[in-house]
């Protein structure tokens, strides 16, 4: 008898070592259909109604474990080389308002489990993995990749703008650094700088990948039909998707405070939720419409 190792033992809970991409399309999916969907109109409502699901969900399996697993070590060790280093203190702000723009990507789980749920009624927290097995897993990595582009990129602007506003004053340590950003002309001008430009990637975020992870867990399509569709959804929903960004912006902001504690009941909620918002625009082959 084989006794497996912790790794292996982890691995073997998560169904991780199967090999990527190995479920079969017509068993994973809920339609074979490959073309773009249809997308249906939504209200105001439907956001609140989604949101709601996404409590549901969020209660239904405690994925707050999952998110206290991931964030807390992934931010103190943040914290404490940002101590040390002191030249990543200035970057606080925009990695905690980057998750806006990865949030899709680190939700895929999340949608997962609502899926699962939608099909046969039970929901664990293990199912997110499943996505690991998906058919589409080239193009959920494609879609993953550019988020952590996007990611990239502004923190690459968000430095430029602290070098042309608060870095020529160089204020040193957390005190310093939070009175110059508070307290001075260059501080307000760094503000209103990074929240503009930072919008324009949340807004970007938004049109490309408001239902584009969970259109391509829901049925075979490539990385372009996706992304077109999340466009044409942001067109024939523009206020409905908008208060909807406006909602994961502010939650995320809530999230924050104190010390990141927001975000592992915020994230998995708003997951939850996004999977139910898609299911209101775009509805299973058969369903109700």
């Amino acid at each position: 008898m084989h006794i497996r190792n912790p790794v292996e033992w982890v691995l073997g809970q998560f169904h991780a070592t199967e090999m990527l991409g190995s479920a079969a399309p017509e068993t994973y999916f809920s339609t074979t259909e490959s073309g773009p969907p249809m997308v249906r109109p939504i209200g105001f409502a439907d956001v609140f109604l989604a949101l709601g699901q996404g409590w549901e969900d969020f209660t239904a399996a405690r994925t707050d474990l999952i998110m206290l697993w991931l964030i807390y070590p992934v931010m103190a060790a943040y914290l404490v080389a940002a101590d040390f280093y002191g030249q990543l203190i200035p970057l606080l702000f925009p990695v905690a308002s980057g998750f806006a723009l990865v949030g899709p990507l680190f939700a895929i789980g999340f949608y997962e489990m609502s899926r699962q749920r939608e099909l046969t009624g039970q929901m664990h927290w293990r199912d997110g993995f499943n996505v690991l097995r998906s058919p589409a897993i080239g193009a959920i990595t494609g879609m993953g990749l550019t988020l952590i582009a996007l990611f990239l990129a502004w923190l690459a602007v968000a430095e430029l703008i602290y070098d042309v506003t608060l870095g020529p004053v160089q204020p040193t340590g957390w005190l310093p650094f939070f009175s110059a950003v508070l307290t001075t002309p260059r501080g307000w001008e760094m503000i209103v700088l990074g929240v503009g430009i930072g919008a324009v990637f949340a807004v970007l975020v938004l049109v490309i990948a408001s239902i584009s992870f969970p259109l391509l867990l829901d049925r075979p399509a490539t990385l372009g039909t996706a992304i077109r569709t999340s466009v044409a959804a942001i067109m024939l929903n523009p206020a409905p998707l908008a208060l909807w960004g406006a909602i994961v912006g502010g939650g995320l902001v809530l999230g924050t405070i104190p010390a990141f504690a927001g975000l592992i009941v915020v994230l998995p909620v708003l997951g939850h939720g996004t999977w139910h918002l898609y299911r209101t625009m775009v509805p299973r082959p058969g369903s109700a419409a």
